[in-house]
């Protein structure tokens, strides 16, 4: 039996990771695409004979999981899990577990650098120079600024500690979020509700899963929350925004700046209206494309997913499962 992998960036550890396999007995499908596969490519991959996936963003809706007749349990390469039917998945039985932990620094890290290129606009003083000019963009300070971060899982949790490490106020809204003891360590403040927190905030960053109430979070309304003067950054989800509200916003100067590493659509058209405007940045969803981040979401992705294996079959052996 096969396992399929997906994410384009998974060649790169291919010899430590291929072994743990093959010594498993299973043959590996990889994705040689240089791309994200589409529903039916995946179909076509995996319809028979493929017990077990190691996806990135690759779809995988009801309609795939279905017709993957031997699927038993798939691997996510990272930590949302929003590309993956859980519903479907729960039904039809097939086991699904992401890599929690392997990438939250890398992403947590890519967060505050986006604010600094918000605040300082690095990139475009560069290009500048590099084209032989010599203009200088006055910029904000980041230190003694308020940030809300949005979210208070892992990945929150990093952002929080280092904007603590800049000197700035850090806010935190998450109506699940109850670990008091993070919160007094590091002298975070827990805001009751969303409006408030974009109305004080003076950097606003997103770090929630993708789910029906979290889709949209930031809208017209929300968005007329926040300071004129505020940045949002955003390097969760691109669904968590709404992008024509987010465009009416930036271009009628209703808050400063936006700073994404993600986007409904990736990568976005060419002609998508946001990218027209000189107070927006998009980087294309490389918050945990790093060597560190890469490997071990690699190797926990594999061992997450030869456990699911071992486990189901164990059940199966006992009677326990059918």
């Amino acid at each position: 039996m096969n396992i399929l992998i997906t994410p384009k960036s998974f060649h790169t550890y291919k010899e430590k990771i291929d072994p743990l396999l093959e010594r498993a007995g299973y043959g590996i499908l990889a994705n040689d695409t240089g791309r994200t596969l589409t529903e039916d490519e995946i179909i076509e991959l995996a319809k028979e004979n493929v017990v077990g996936m190691i996806v990135g963003i690759d779809p995988l809706s009801e309609r795939v999981l279905r017709s993957c007749r031997d699927l038993r349990a798939v691997s996510k390469y990272g930590v949302g899990l929003d590309n993956i039917d859980l519903k479907a998945a729960e039904k039809l039985n097939i086991k699904v577990v992401s890599a929690l932990g392997s990438n939250h620094i890398s992403v947590a890290e890519l967060a505050i650098a986006l604010m600094f290129e918000a605040a300082r606009r690095v990139s475009v003083m560069i290009a500048d120079v590099k084209n032989g000019g010599w203009s200088r963009v006055r910029g904000i300070e980041l230190t003694g600024k308020t940030v809300g971060v949005i979210g208070g899982g892992m990945i929150g949790k990093e952002v929080a500690k280092r904007a603590k490490g800049l000197c700035m106020n850090v806010l935190l809204y998450d109506p699940y979020f109850n670990d008091f003891e993070f919160l007094e360590q590091h002298e975070i403040t827990r805001c009751d509700s969303l409006p408030e927190i974009l109305s004080v905030s003076d950097v606003v960053t997103l770090h929630l899963p993708l789910v029906p109430e979290t889709r949209h979070l930031i809208n017209s309304d929300t968005l007329q929350r926040m300071k004129p003067s505020a940045i949002l950054i955003n390097t969760s989800r691109g669904e968590l925004v709404d992008e024509d509200s987010l465009y009416a916003a930036l271009k009628d100067k209703r808050i400063a700046f936006a700073a994404q590493d993600v986007f409904s659509k990736e990568p976005p058209s060419p002609s998508e209206k946001l990218l027209t405007l000189d107070n927006f940045v998009l980087t294309p969803h490389a918050g945990a494309y790093t060597a560190e981040a890469v490997e071990k979401m690699a190797i926990r992705s594999v061992h997450n997913l030869m456990d699911l294996l071992k486990e189901m079959e164990t059940r199966t052996r006992g009677g326990g499962e059918k």
